[in-house]
Order: C-alpha cells, then sequence, then structure tokens
C-alpha cells in the first residue's frame, strides 16, 4: 500500500486520497474472508536522521495512520512497531478472517530501498498472497516493492484495485485516445519534466506550458522576464523542445501574459505583464487572464485532457488563479464527454482543494511514478508482478 501522506505538526494527516485509494483492495480481502498483512513507507526518514544518525521514529512512523484507517475501514487496524521480527511473524500468525495488520515504516529498514533479498524474503513469509496497490512507489526496484514479487508463485501475486486503475488510465491517454489530445504541463523546473515533455510532444496535439518552467521558455526565445526563475542551463533545450514541436505539428503554448510580483511571498506587491516583458525586480508568479482564456479556449475542445503540475505559486491565493481556471475548465470539459488524467503532484492537490476531483475521470495517486509511467519507462514494481 502507499500510506506515505501529508502530516502537519501534530502527524494529523492533511491528505488522506492514497489511503483512501487503497480501501476498495483492502475491503475486497477483508471480504472474501481474508486477512491483511499492510506495508508501506512513510516520509523519507532515512534523509532525516537525528543528530546521533539515528532514524526519527517518533516522526515517520506509520502508526500515525493507523487510527485514521480503522475509520475508514469499520474494523479496528493492529499495529506492530517492527517490520521483520519475531513479533511481527507473531502478529502476522495470529491474524483471523477480516482482522488486519500494519507493519511498522518499510523504510526503517536499510535494506528496503537497497531491494534486500533477504528482507523481501521474511516479508514475504509473513502472508500466503502478494498484492501490489502502491502505484505511488511502483518506479522504485525497493524489496517491499519489487523484490518481494519473486518469493510468490504466478497465481499468487497479482495488482490492486488502484495499481490497475492507474495503469488503465493512463493508458488510455498512452494509447489510442480520442482526439485532440492535450497535455497541461506546470511545476517549477524543466529539469523535472524534460523526458516527459519530449515524449509528449511525439503524440500530443496541443501542449500547454505553465508554471515557473514556463520562463525558461520564454527567456530562450529572447524575453525580458525579470527575476522570474531560469534554468540557464536549459535554454537550449527548451528551444530544441519549442522546434521539435513545430515539426510534429504540435501547438505549444506558453503564456501570453503573467500574474507578476516584486518578491516570492504572499504579501508581495502584484501587477500583470506581457510574459516577454516582466520588468527587473519582478517576477512571474502565475499565468495571466489572456493566457487563462487561450488555455481554456483549447481544453474545451479536447477530448482527452493531461495535466501534471499547476500554472502558478497555488499556494498562495494571489497567484492560484491560473491554476483554478484550468482545473474547472479540465472538469467542464470532462462533463461534456472528454477523458482527463490528472497525472500526479501539485495538480492533485489542487483539484481536491477546489472540490473537483470528483469531476475529473481519474486523479493518480502516484506522482513521480505517473511521470515515469507516461515518459515511458518500464516500472520495476509492475514488472515484478507480469514478470
Amino acid at each position: 500500500m502507499d500510506f506515505n501522506v501529508p502530516l502537519d505538526s501534530n502527524y494529523h494527516i492533511t491528505d488522506d486520497t492514497r489511503i483512501r485509494g487503497a480501501l476498495p483492495t483492502i475491503k475486497y480481502i477483508l471480504d472474501h474472508g481474508g486477512s491483511a498483512i499492510l506495508m508501506s513507507h512513510l516520509g523519507r526518514p532515512e534523509k532525516k536522521l537525528l543528530p546521533d544518525g539515528s532514524v526519527d521514529k517518533e516522526k515517520f512512523t506509520l502508526r500515525h495512520v493507523v487510527g485514521h484507517l480503522s475509520g475508514l475501514l469499520g474494523v479496528k487496524v493492529q499495529f506492530c512497531d517492527e517490520l521483520v521480527g519475531e513479533k511481527a511473524q507473531k502478529m502476522a500468525a495470529a491474524l483471523k478472517p477480516g482482522e488486519v495488520l500494519v507493519l511498522e515504516n518499510t523504510r526503517f529498514d536499510s535494506g528496503e530501498s537497497k531491494g534486500n533479498v533477504e528482507l523481501a524474503q521474511k516479508l514475504a513469509a509473513l502472508g500466503d498472497v502478494y498484492v501490489n496497490d502502491a502505484f505511488g512507489t511502483a518506479h522504485r526496484a525497493h524489496a517491499s516493492t519489487t523484490t518481494i514479487a519473486q518469493f510468490f508463485d504466478k497465481g499468487a501475486k497479482d495488482f490492486g484495485f488502484l495499481m490497475e486503475a492507474e495503469v488503465e488510465n493512463a493508458n488510455k491517454v498512452l494509447h489510442n485516445p480520442q482526439r485532440p489530445l492535450t497535455a497541461i504541463i506546470g511545476g517549477a523546473k524543466v529539469s523535472d519534466k524534460i523526458l516527459l515533455l519530449d515524449r509528449l510532444i511525439d503524440f500530443v496535439d496541443n501542449l500547454l506550458i505553465g508554471g515557473g518552467m514556463a520562463y525558461t521558455f520564454l527567456k530562450a526565445q529572447g524575453g525580458a522576464v525579470g527575476n522570474s526563475l531560469v534554468e540557464e542551463d536549459k535554454q537550449e533545450l527548451a528551444l530544441q523542445l519549442i522546434e521539435k514541436a513545430k515539426q510534429k505539428g504540435v501547438r505549444l503554448l506558453l503564456p501570453e501574459d503573467s500574474v507578476i510580483a516584486d518578491k516570492f511571498d504572499s504579501s508581495a506587491k502584484v501587477a500583470h505583464a506581457n510574459s516577454l516583458a516582466i520588468p527587473e525586480g519582478w517576477m512571474g508568479l502565475d499565468i495571466g487572464e489572456k493566457a487563462r482564456k487561450a488555455y481554456g479556449e483549447v481544453i474545451a475542445h479536447s477530448k482527452t485532457i493531461l495535466w501534471n503540475g499547476p500554472m502558478g505559486v497555488f499556494e498562495m491565493e494571489s497567484f492560484a488563479q491560473g491554476t483554478k481556471t484550468v482545473a474547472e475548465t479540465v472538469a467542464k470539459a470532462t462533463k461534456a464527454g472528454a477523458f482527463s488524467l490528472i497525472g500526479g503532484g501539485d495538480s492533485v492537490a489542487a483539484v481536491n482543494q477546489m472540490g473537483l476531483a470528483d469531476e475529473v475521470s481519474y486523479v493518480s495517486t502516484g506522482g513521480g511514478a505517473m511521470l515515469e509511467f507516461l515518459e515511458g519507462k518500464e516500472l520495476p514494481g509492475i514488472k515484478a508482478i507480469k514478470g
């Protein structure tokens, strides 16, 4: 399972999308006479060690999700404060049909991220059937998501409903989509999405670019972008992507205008400017009205829509309108018959905040995994099940 959910300073879950996504698979197992042993990571404890070099177990323990999961399932969920070992073995063996056990954070064991065979074998020994429903970590060849599958016969390992849905919906975009097909790509950096942009140009009809990455493209074309975020070493690549789009007959749109600010702060002075003529000392933090209208018209005439990444710094109200407009337009196009995939990351947070998650076709739970899948990469967690 992918229970890698955001927590506030009091360890309360602030977005339970991933937990809710796993519920159908867990309930199916329980309703059909099985018991469920759940494995997941939470955060990156190996990257945020305590001063003495040990793991911060208080911050990253999966105990934080147990109460919430129990409420959603309507059954008491047991928790084991170790991942493998004598206690985990005893608790797993004692499970009765209909009971649920959550094991401690898989990343508390250094063998997890290394795909350690011994750890995977110990985990496999706890159960009879292996179900991978963690699409969000399918791009990692970890012990609990990939290596473990080799210890189960073909008939005793499978995808959960969430994993199946993620793959099925991504394939609707990748293979024989209804056209026009429009990809809306935002976020801060071109470097984060080079492979995705390059692959999308091979098969989309329209490519709409927003977020901080747009200013690298705009400056590469000779625009004045003030203090906007620019990756200087990616300008040549941006020009190559623009040229490739022309050659492929793909309509690539950059924001004609921008909402600009004199500093990166919610209290900043706000103004509007042509995206190619942003004054010195100012930075573009959202797409402007003309860009919203132009992007909205393209989206409205699309039959398949992929959206990954916000149009601006949507966490700040002054710079959220571009992302809101895109979300609303995608929802409206979906209602009119288009297929829409919200491809992970901040765009998911945006549709959830706006209450539009039920008004688009599919909201992916896997940020990095969905990106890599759309880039055409074979994900280890999927390959381990399919063989």
